[in-house]
C-alpha cells in the first residue's frame, strides 16, 4: 500500500518576510532601551536621594550643636567656625576615599522683624546652616545646595543644659 502525500502550499512553508523581521526586532531594541533607561533613571535618582540625606544628617548634626553654646558663645564670640567641611563617608579608614566632600557655612544673624520690632527683638537670633557639595553626572558637574534654619532666644533651651 502506497501513500500518497498531497504537497503542502507554498505560502504555508515560507518563513517570516523582512518587513515584519525589521519590525520585530525594532519592537525589542524599544524594550530593552526602556528597560536601561528606566535602570539608568533609578540608580540616578537614588544616588541623589542619598546626596540629599547626608546633607541634611550635615545640617541636622550642626543645628544639633547650637543647643550646647549659651548665648554668649552664640552671639558675642568665634566659637562656632563660619565654615566647615563634611565627607558622604566620614567614617573611612587610612587611604580610603571619604566620598563627597560638603562644604558648609554656619551664620548667626538678627532676626527681621515687621515693624514696630517688638520688645525681644535683640534677644533672638537668626541660624542658618548652608551646605554645598558637587556631583558629577557623566562629564557634566552639578552644584548641589541645602539650606536649615533655626531661631535662638537668650532664654533659651540652652540655658537649661549647663545652666550658664
Amino acid at each position: 500500500m502506497k501513500l500518497r502525500v498531497q504537497p503542502t502550499p507554498r505560502r504555508a512553508v515560507s518563513a517570516f518576510t523582512l518587513a515584519e523581521v525589521c519590525i520585530g526586532a525594532l519592537i525589542v531594541l524599544i524594550f530593552f532601551v526602556s528597560l536601561y533607561a528606566g535602570i539608568s533613571s533609578s540608580f540616578y535618582s537614588t544616588r541623589t536621594a542619598r546626596e540629599n540625606l547626608r546633607a541634611t544628617q550635615i545640617m541636622l548634626e550642626r543645628m544639633e550643636g547650637i543647643r550646647l553654646y549659651n548665648w554668649n558663645q552664640l552671639v558675642y564670640s568665634n566659637w562656632i567656625p563660619a565654615t566647615f567641611t563634611a565627607y558622604y563617608y566620614p567614617l573611612t579608614n587610612r587611604g580610603e576615599s571619604a566620598g563627597i566632600p560638603y562644604y558648609g557655612m554656619f551664620a548667626v544673624s538678627n532676626v527681621s522683624f515687621p515693624s514696630p520690632a517688638p520688645s525681644y527683638a535683640n534677644d533672638m537670633r537668626l541660624i542658618t546652616v548652608t551646605v554645598y557639595w558637587t556631583n558629577f553626572v557623566g562629564t557634566n558637574k552639578l552644584g548641589r545646595n541645602r539650606q536649615m534654619q533655626t531661631y535662638v532666644g537668650r532664654v533659651g533651651l540652652q540655658n537649661y543644659v549647663y545652666y550658664n
